[in-house]
């Protein structure tokens, strides 16, 4: 037992213990989690909750798979990617997917218009990118509670997501519910994956490599890979991190997503000073006001939903032909190799050299090898053996 504990935390332990349903028992073990003093001596027993919470999860959530009979809420991606679009009930969803795409998304002065996820294609700078308009996120929605799991589920398999704020009520409390319900869903926004990689072993024990960056106690960890069955690993530390970070690294079911957020109603009385407050909460984020009922700043969010896919756009043609449309979204450094399997996996085969038009040729229709590394706009016309 860790020192220093509160009875507020052990009256919590014991809700845990007399919990009959799983929901109850993650609501008893997140309230722990809370109280639990937090210092160094309780790292482990922090780290041995969070794993309950997880396996609770994942066990509602393979449970609601199976029961489940009512409509899909799997979209099949299409274009360059699926962009989420999460919010509040009643926070302008619909509005803003009918004015950035071709969808016509019932809207309605209500909550819970949308039930099912409801997709729309918006072209910018060449590109179709998919936006999916989720059903509201709600108090407890990590818990199950609605159609929560199954909300979880269809943003954990999106590109990336857009937070959806109204400028007319209180926006801070709108982040900390979304990014909450978010955060105990496994879902992390804006934030990087611990800089450390685990290689499984058959044999052997477990070695450490890069020690001086891990801040934790070293039989502690070795600990908490045990009781995950990790009996035989490297463990390499690239960059300072914490025990807790480890604990995210063997949670499969940790996803890290690039967001921005959408704040509509920007025309509202009191948006700007609501603005003002996300920006300074809210720094990571990339942060667009605007107005889908009057199409105010739709093409600033246009340009920012481009941005956080973070793709290039690379075109593509045939000797003697015109470029082709649409451009390929490729990741930054993608080269001349990696481009001609898109357009074909002979073309890979058979590569024998490429020219390039654009930003990063040295002159128009440059003769490149397969390692050159294309940039944003670049044309690309591969030639074979």
């Amino acid at each position: 037992m860790p020192a220093n504990v509160t009875p507020e935390y052990l009256a919590a332990e014991e809700e845990y213990h007399n919990a009959r349903t799983a929901k109850d028992k993650i609501k008893a073990l997140e309230k722990m989690l809370s109280l639990i003093p937090k210092h160094k001596g309780t790292e482990k027993m922090q780290m041995q909750i969070k794993r309950k919470i997880s396996r609770l999860k994942e066990e509602m959530e393979t449970k609601a798979r199976k029961i489940s009979h009512g409509p899909t809420f799997n979209i099949k991606k299409e274009g360059a990617a699926q962009i989420a679009l999460v919010g509040l009930p009643n926070c302008g969803k619909s509005m803003i997917l009918n004015q950035l795409t071709n969808a016509d998304a019932p809207v309605g002065n209500y909550e819970f218009t949308t039930t099912t996820p409801t997709p729309g294609m918006m072209e910018y700078k060449d590109i179709q990118i998919q936006l999916v308009e989720i059903p509201a996120v709600i108090k407890d929605v990590s818990l199950g509670k609605g159609l929560g799991l199954q909300i979880l589920s269809a943003i954990r398999v999106a590109d990336a997501v857009i937070l959806v704020i109204d400028l007319s009520k209180s926006p801070l409390q709108q982040m900390d519910i979304l990014l909450d319900e978010l955060d105990k869903g496994g879902i992390k926004l804006n934030e990087e994956p611990p800089e450390l990689e685990i290689i499984r072993r058959a044999e052997g024990g477990i070695h450490i490599r890069g020690k001086h960056l891990f801040t934790g106690d070293e039989r502690a960890l070795k600990e908490v890979l045990v009781k995950e069955k990790v009996h035989n690993a490297l463990i390499i530390f690239r960059d300072t991190t914490t025990l807790e970070e480890v604990t995210d690294a063997l949670e499969t079911s940790l996803t890290f997503k690039q967001a921005i957020i959408l704040a509509t109603k920007g025309d509202s009385i009191n948006s700007k000073d609501h603005f003002a407050l996300l920006k300074k909460r809210y720094s990571r984020f990339d942060i667009v006001p605007i107005s889908a009922k009057n199409k105010i700043n739709l093409e600033h969010a246009k340009e920012s939903i481009f941005r956080v896919l973070n793709v290039i756009r690379v075109y593509t043609k045939t000797p003697g032909e015109e470029v082709a449309y649409p451009p390929i979204a490729m990741d930054p450094q993608s080269t001349v190799f990696e481009a001609a399997g898109r357009i074909h996996k002979q073309f890979q085969k058979e590569f024998k050299y490429a020219r390039i038009w654009g930003k990063s040729a040295k002159h128009e229709g440059q003769r490149v090898g397969s390692d050159h590394i294309l940039q944003d706009g670049d044309i690309v016309e591969v030639h074979t053996h």
